[in-house]
């Protein structure tokens, strides 16, 4: 089968799922095509445009069996571009729907994201979401957004989408610990120091990683850390995630404050660094104010990692009540219950309390897990 993929906002999950698809559905003829993860505003507008009339559109006027999409390419333009694809059965994923996104108080209101979001849907022969919360926020704000629309709202919008819908996690790659480069990475990273103290005496390691953006919960995360500091628990930190040119003001704050708990500040040398990190490490913790999937969760967890996580989002659909703090619009009251969560944690695992088997709630999200599912998606008749 010849399969056209499409990844307009070619964003680190959006690699990480896509890569995956191509790597473990070898027998297919893939052409992928991408655009940088960057300006936002015009790349969701704009794709369509640039595929269609620019140096790739050759690319997009050969016969295709199947055409995947992620959302946020502009699936109707193309198709009105390009007529040859018009016919092309499609599949659009979505790794994130904007109509439950946190906003900046300088952000304006713009509804346009959300109605490429409603568009691509509609204009897809099969809709596919990596959560049940991501599909449910999506059906539930376009539910809002439509009512909302001052006249010739047809009726059957929101049914047609849930109809051609379905749930399809993004699988988690396997991690080989036994390979040199993640051997020669525990070594680099420097928490081996502890390996021969005394668990009582052993500071707790607690990781971070996310992109280094507002919504991903800085300012939580340095209320957090705060109330950590007059806990007088003996704990380190590795702050990782990709930063980019504006970076949140909470993290030089993080950096100026607690240096001396910091062990790793800023994105890792490799991705066998980052896993390295992450096995060393005892809890995983996540200050999220915006998470459809808690891709960078799952590995951690994967890799040995305890979750401490928001009682929001995605993730009472991830994990058990046990390793989620509550959620509060009170950052000081959300600190105290984090702290809480992890003050527990660590005299848990000073007792001996084994944290080896900790799993998702749906149970296995690796590739064989996962494949057979994307297996009949691509060989589905309907699309």
């Amino acid at each position: 089968m010849k399969i056209l993929l499409l990844s307009a906002y070619d964003a680190d999950s959006h690699q990480y799922w896509r890569k995956g698809l191509v790597e473990n559905f070898p027998e297919h003829d893939w052409q992928v095509l991408t655009l940088p993860a960057r300006y936002f505003s015009w790349r969701i507008r704009g794709n369509s445009m640039s595929w269609a009339f620019g140096e790739q559109s050759h690319i997009l006027r050969q016969q295709y069996d199947l055409l995947i999409a992620t959302s946020m390419t502009d699936l109707s333009s193309l198709r009105g571009f390009v007529p040859s694809l018009a016919n092309t059965p499609s599949i659009v994923y979505f790794h994130e729907n904007q109509f439950d996104y946190p906003t900046t108080g300088n952000a304006r209101a713009n509804v346009e994201p959300q109605i490429l979001n409603l568009y691509n849907a509609l204009s897809a022969d099969k809709v596919v979401f990596n959560s049940q919360y991501n599909y449910q926020t999506l059906i539930t704000g376009a539910s809002r957004l439509l009512r909302k629309l001052p006249d010739q709202v047809p009726a059957n919008v929101v049914d047609l989408i849930k109809a051609k819908s379905a749930i399809i996690a993004v699988p988690l790659k396997a991690v080989s610990i036994d390979s040199e480069s993640h051997q020669q990475a525990m070594q680099s990273v420097s928490w081996h120091q502890y390996a021969a103290v005394k668990p009582a005496d052993k500071p707790i390691l607690i990781s971070w990683a996310a992109r280094w953006e507002y919504d991903k919960g800085p300012d939580r995360l340095l209320a957090i850390i705060r109330c950590l500091e007059t806990q007088k628990i003996n704990y380190r930190l590795a702050i990782l995630g990709q930063s980019f040119r504006q970076v949140p003001e909470a993290f030089e704050q993080i950096r100026e404050q607690f240096s001396h708990r910091i062990d790793q500040f800023g994105y890792a040398q490799s991705q066998a660094e980052y896993f390295a990190w992450l096995r060393h490490s005892d809890i995983f913790l996540s200050t999220a104010e915006h998470e459809f999937q808690g891709l960078a969760v799952l590995e951690a967890v994967n890799l040995g990692c305890i979750p401490v996580l928001p009682n929001r989002l995605v993730y009472p659909e991830l994990f058990a009540e046990k390793f989620l703090y509550e959620s509060n619009s009170d950052q000081s009251h959300e600190a105290q219950a984090a702290t809480s969560l992890i003050l527990n944690i660590k005299e848990n695992i000073t007792e001996g309390v084994d944290y080896s088997k900790i799993l998702p709630k749906k149970g296995d999200y690796s590739w064989s897990g996962l494949k057979s599912a994307y297996q009949e998606l691509l060989e589905s008749k309907n699309c």
